[in-house]
């Protein structure tokens, strides 16, 4: 009777720890869902073509960007506009945008303005946001961005209140303005305009003069940057200007292969096997992949030869 009894308490015990285990990991199971399609597609082009932790997100004094701290505010501005720095993007409800709708982020992203509650509610960002690049956004993707800023980990910490010392009036983009569609992304110099445009290139590589782009010379260079705009890259760094991209062969990257194209954007490496600087997001770059890469290079090869 007593080795029934023994063996009836032991196959209980048993049998609750089957139970357990197979709850714990039906549980496990359903708090790991795999990403959709949509975050994933958010993913990349946030980490990728999008570049947002480059400036949202804090760097270490080398330069690489702090992993626990992605895209929770990083850089700090001081150009003529404004003093401020990048904001906490991610989903803390008290000093991110957790409390913000869909709507209210997309609108941030494509329009420039703040939703009409919280601090400096319904005031434009600041113009170092590239929101006229952004409009280029199909609706897709642009869902896709607002998935995966919804699925990041929460960052605590307040970025400071920006000092607006003039309105902040955000260029039109000529490329964004036309608009893109999804049906012709399979042309690869369509598609290499569209990511060009969304990663804001023509935002540094284009002329800037008092406050004023210059459009009409797409790709000619010559913005400058240095710590005085813009604080929070590698101790050291001395500032840079932005190179000419047009297609002409001795002040362009005409005569440049698309390999070298392709390891200046990704590695940050010139054709003279010299250092690029920031800000080109070289390490967000890295993680286009190949068929966007080509894209990208087909563009760049349709821009008019400017010196």
């Amino acid at each position: 009777m007593l080795r029934f009894c023994l063996c009836y308490e032991s196959l209980r015990r048993m049998r609750c720890l089957a139970l357990f285990v197979t709850l714990f990991l039906s549980g496990a199971w359903a708090g790991a869902k795999a990403p959709t399609p949509a975050v994933e597609r958010g993913r990349y082009l946030v980490e990728s073509i999008l570049a947002c932790g480059n400036c949202h997100t804090a760097k270490s004094p080398t330069g690489q960007p702090i992993a626990s701290r992605n895209l929770g505010g990083g850089l700090s501005f001081s150009p003529p506009p404004f003093i401020g720095v990048a904001s906490n993007i991610t989903p803390d409800r008290e000093t991110g945008i957790g409390a913000w709708s869909d709507d209210e982020i997309k609108r941030a992203i494509v329009k420039g303005v703040r939703p009409d509650h919280g601090r400096l509610a319904s005031t434009q960002l600041a113009v170092v946001m590239a929101t006229s690049f952004f409009k280029a956004l199909t609706p897709s993707d642009l869902d896709a961005v607002v998935a995966y800023l919804r699925s990041i980990p929460v960052v605590r910490n307040e970025a400071p209140t920006p000092t607006y010392r003039m309105p902040q009036v955000h260029q039109p983009f000529p490329d964004a303005e036309a608009g893109f569609v999804d049906a012709k992304m399979s042309d690869p110099v369509y598609r290499g305009r569209y990511l060009v445009t969304i990663a804001h290139c023509m935002d540094c590589h284009s002329p800037f003069d008092k406050g004023v782009f210059d459009f009409s010379r797409l790709g000619a260079g010559g913005r400058r940057f240095d710590s005085q705009l813009v604080q929070g890259f590698p101790v050291g760094w001395t500032g840079s200007r932005a190179a000419n991209i047009t297609s002409h062969p001795k002040a362009g990257i005409g005569s440049w292969t698309d390999a070298e194209i392709k390891r200046a954007i990704t590695q940050g490496i010139s054709r003279d096997g010299r250092k690029l600087q920031p800000p080109m997001p070289f390490s967000y770059y890295a993680k286009l992949n190949a068929p966007d890469l080509d894209a990208i290079v087909a563009y760049l090869r349709t821009l008019p030869p400017l010196d």
